[in-house]
């Protein structure tokens, strides 16, 4: 099955909380769309993923914390980063004033 859509469209004008979409699924392999538009993670939470992490910021900015970095890495768009399985990261910030598209790939 061959599907097209865009990254870029269909966004709600206003997000209560965070969206997550599961674009694509394969065996060893999902594909999310993260739409945030001024969350940021729970105080005191971490994300503790079993996969890898290939993260791309296309749209929007966002401050990344990663566990054991004294500083937050500050992500606009086209920026990746590729986390490791069970690097402890979370969402300091993102924009507040307009939407914040992720693109994650899972492995």
């Amino acid at each position: 099955m061959s599907e097209q859509s865009s990254l870029l469209t269909n966004i709600p004008h206003y997000l209560p909380q965070e969206v997550f979409e599961t674009i694509c699924r394969g065996d060893n392999l999902r594909i999310e769309r993260i739409l945030s538009w001024g969350q940021a993670s729970p105080e005191g939470f971490w994300f503790d993923q079993d996969d890898n992490e290939f993260v791309v910021l296309i749209q929007g900015r966002a401050l990344l914390r990663i566990e054991g970095r004294k500083e937050p890495l500050r992500l606009e768009p086209g920026d990746y980063i590729n986390l490791a399985a069970h690097v402890k990261h979370r969402v300091e910030w993102t924009e507040p004033d307009a939407v914040t598209i992720w693109l994650v790939i899972y492995y």
